[in-house]
Parts: structure tokens; sequence; C-alpha cells
């Protein structure tokens, strides 16, 4: 393993049918208990648990919850069941750990029938909760013992975690890479294959201003306050920006956009076709070039006014994306999609069907402040919407990443889903199901945040090519996540070259080995 993951604790880790061989059936020479539990964060609670439960019997048997069946927050757990199983493995007084891939231990208390079993303090009331009494009942029914740990002081692993929660990026990036057998080089021979491919970008432009200022004071007679413009910087935004990051990482871009017949669309060409974006706009003279001008003092962003028109486009335009779309060569489709007017009920379908059939297909949303909804796109390779985005298109506010990702990723029958988290990173489900499962989560890198605006921008741009170059949803995931960190790094909509991913790799890599 590429992180000096042979450490002798690690055999502590086993499947259920392992350890059913290693303890053996009723009676045994030694006695087993055994405990279950989150383990989210492991705390002095947990180890006097533990310590107490080693103490009653020769095999302590540490049993935990896997990430599926977590539903204590929307973010949880904090920690992969694969870290949470090692950091269990690696202390003296547990003998064997187990990931529980059921709802409840119960089931697997039935086939390992422990001598004991150990459960907090908190739970030896006389009024024991239904899940106690049933896990009493299976141990009582073949002979097994019931065992109440002491103590006066309950710790909870999640109001330790609501209070500050641990940061463990790196931490979970090292899990996840041992987990594929991957080490940094892999990512650097992607990154070094990403520039072969071609991609049309379909999608709304947006020209993002931003106005800098500095203030001067407010107005007696009326609450206003006055700022002196000291600057202004403009950027191509929107789908633009997605086509400027696909061909800084060297991939042959083409670009089918609407634009107005103004100074703007002359901005946006001009600023396209120096990166040798091949540009396909249509100018429609009912609306103006999308933009979008924050006024910003201090640091501080005051007030954004946009100039748009988020009518949806007329037949003969949709006709003329119908065509681009199905004649431009590419080995991959991006629908980029802010919802200004290519996008809406109407057209979602029709230009969806004119999609190449041999073209890796992905639709990108971020709509979650006005109408809109991620699940129109049906079918597609890749989607990657925000989480706000996707709550709002499930009417679910409470749910899990987890399960919110599994009901969008029904609703639109996607092969691949990367739910965005802002500050929390990627939260990625797949179709593939094997041993490894068909999701993981992957934390920000960001060694600060300038402007976040364009993260996701980056990170769609990064991880379609990685799919395309490795065919990895682990892979991509890792690099469409550093070049989310890389773009927060700078202050506006910049793209993002590979050298600044590769940049990011050696950073990581040399934090990891402590140099």
């Amino acid at each position: 393993m590429m992180f000096n993951s042979s450490e002798s604790y690690l055999n502590k880790i086993k499947s259920i049918d392992e350890l059913k061989s290693i303890i053996g059936e009723n009676p045994r020479n030694n006695t087993v208990i055994m405990c279950h539990g989150v383990f989210d964060v492991v705390h002095p609670g947990h180890i006097r648990h533990l310590t107490f439960a080693k103490s009653k019997a020769d095999i302590l048997i540490a049993s935990l919850t896997s990430d599926t069946h977590i539903t204590k927050g929307i973010y949880r757990p904090h920690v992969p069941e694969q870290i949470r199983a090692k950091t269990l493995a690696a202390f003296e007084m547990v003998d064997y750990v187990i990931i529980d891939k059921n709802k409840t231990p119960m089931e697997n208390i039935s086939y390992l029938k422990p001598d004991y079993f150990a459960k907090g303090f908190e739970y030896s009331d006389i009024k024991r909760n239904i899940a106690t009494e049933d896990e009493t009942k299976i141990v009582e029914e073949y002979g097994g013992k019931m065992i109440f740990t002491p103590g006066d002081i309950v710790f909870s692993s999640s109001k330790l975690i609501e209070m500050t929660p641990p940061k463990i990026e790196i931490e979970k990036l090292v899990s996840l890479m041992e987990l594929y057998k991957l080490n940094f080089n892999d990512l650097r021979d992607v990154i070094k294959k990403i520039g072969q491919f071609s991609v049309h970008v379909v999608g709304d432009t947006i020209i993002d201003s931003y106005t800098r200022t500095s203030l001067i004071g407010g107005q007696t007679k009326t609450p206003t306050f006055s700022v002196l413009k000291e600057g202004e910087d403009q950027y191509i935004g929107g789908a633009g920006v997605v086509a400027l990051h696909l061909a800084a990482a060297g991939a042959e871009v083409s670009f089918s956009t609407i634009l107005g017949d103004d100074a703007l669309k002359d901005f946006t060409i001009r600023g396209l076709e120096k990166s040798n974006i091949t540009v396909y706009s249509i100018i429609d003279n009912s609306r103006p070039t999308t933009n979008k001008n924050v006024f910003i003092a201090g640091g501080y962003r005051l007030l954004k006014v946009d100039t748009l028109d988020n009518s949806s486009i007329s037949d003969e335009i949709l006709t003329q994306l119908k065509f681009n779309i199905a004649n431009i060569k590419s080995e991959a489709i991006v629908f980029s999609d802010f919802r200004h007017g290519i996008f809406n009920r109407k057209t979602i379908d029709p230009l969806t069907s004119s999609i190449q059939s041999n073209q890796f297909k992905v639709a990108d949303s971020q709509v979650a402040s006005r109408w809109g909804n991620i699940t129109e796109f049906k079918n597609f390779d890749l989607i990657t919407p925000n989480e706000k985005e996707a709550r709002f298109a499930q009417a679910d506010q409470d749910s899990t990443v987890g399960q919110l990702s599994a009901d969008i990723k029904k609703a639109t029958n996607c092969q691949m889903l990367a739910l965005k988290l802002g500050e929390r990173g990627l939260f990625i489900s797949r179709s593939i199901d094997n041993e490894e499962g068909n999701y993981f989560s992957i934390g920000s890198f960001a060694s600060h945040v300038a402007d976040a605006v364009g993260a996701g921008d980056a990170m769609l741009a990064y991880i379609t090519l990685a799919m395309l170059a490795s065919n990895s949803e682990v892979i991509a995931g890792i690099l469409g996540s550093l070049a989310a960190a890389c773009e927060c790094e700078y202050d506006g909509n910049i793209p993002i070259v590979p050298e600044k991913i590769i940049a990011k790799i050696d950073q990581i890599e040399k934090h990891i080995k402590y140099e």
C-alpha cells in the first residue's frame, strides 16, 4: 500500500465470516464480548466502554455501523467507515473489528453468538428502549448475557462534532486511495492525459463584473451609503468559464451559447477565442448578454445588480442549438444550466435527444436561486448539482446527503452523481456496486478561500476530463475536488491549468509524508 498501511493492527479488521471462523461456536475456550456503535469520533466514553468490556472476556469484538445506515445528521458520518475501523483496530484492548453492513447489530449477534453483548451505562435504565430490548432478547435466547458498562458521564460524538468538526480531509483522502490501491503518481498520470480530449459545452454565458469601491460614508438625510468607484474587472462566467477551464486543461473545446447584440458579446467572443475555443454564438437581439455586477468595498460584497432576460429561447434558436448538438463532433458534451433561457421544461428533452450516441453526457446545474430542477436531465453519464438545488428538486431538507444522492440518482437515472457540498467537498454516488460500495466522499483541499465563486465550474471541467482519461470515479472525484480547491484560492473566476492541480497534489503528498 502507498501509505505504509501494513501495520499489524490492521489485520484486526475482519469480515463477518472470517470472524465466525476465528471465534468458533459455543461453547468456546475463550470467552467473547461484543460492543457495537457508530464510533464517529472516538472519545473518553468510548475508551472507558471498550476497556471495561475487555475486562469481562478474553476476546473483544468492536462492531461499527456502516456509513449507509447512519442517519444522526445530514452530513454524518463525519468519519468514513474505513477510518473508523482503523481507529478502533489501533486500540490495544480491541481484538477484532467488523463493519456491520446491516441496519442493526441483531443479525450479527445471532450469527456470532458472543458470550456477552456490552452496551453503555445510559442503556441500562429500567425502561430500556426498543432496540435494547430486542438485543437483550436475542442474546438471552442463545444463552448469552447483556453487560452494561458503568459510568456517570455520557459523552456524545454528535455533540462533539457539532461543537467543532475535526478536520480530516487528508485522512479521508489517504483512506480512499488506499482502498482503491491508488497513489499520487496515478493522479499525475491522469492529469497528463486530460488534454487529449474534445468537449462541446452548451449553456448560458454570464459576464461577472466586479466593481471595486471604497466606502465614503452615509447620508444624513436618508439611509444611503456612498462609495467611491476605484475600478472594475470583468470575467467570462457561467457556461463560458466551464469552457475556459476545459481549454486551460488542454482540451479541444467548442461552445454553443446565446449572446445579446451588445458590447459584452464582443468581450465574450474575444476572450473565448483567445483561449482557442471554437465559439458557436447565436445572437438574440431580444435579450442582453447576461451580466451580474457585484459591488465590493473593503472585501465585502455590498450589492449585486443583474442585467438579464430569463425567458425561454425561441423555437428558431432551439433548432439551431439542436443542430449544433447533433453535428459538432466531440467525445463529451456538457450541458451547463444557469436557467437564463436555454434550458427549461420545453427545451431540455429536445436538446437531450439531439446528443450523439457515442458522447459522454454531462449535465451541471447551478440554479438554486431560480426555478430549475436537476432531475429534468435524464439518463446522463454524470450530473453535478449542488446540495441546495438537489434538496430543492426533491423538496427535502432533512435527509442525509447519502439518501439525498440516492434519490436524485434514481430520479435522473444517471450513472454518476457528484453532489457539491461547498466547504464540505464532494459526495460521489455511482452505479457500480462492489465491495468498496457505490458512494464515497472527498473533502475540500483549499488552503485558503479568496473567492468560492466558480469552484463548481472548475470541478465540473476536471471531473469530466478525468472520467474520459481514467474511467475511474474515484480519480475523477479527487481531481475535481482539487480543481475546486485551486479555484477557491483566486479572487475571481480564473481558469485552472493542470500545473496548479499538480502543485496541489505535491503539497498534499508532502503533508502526508511529513516532509
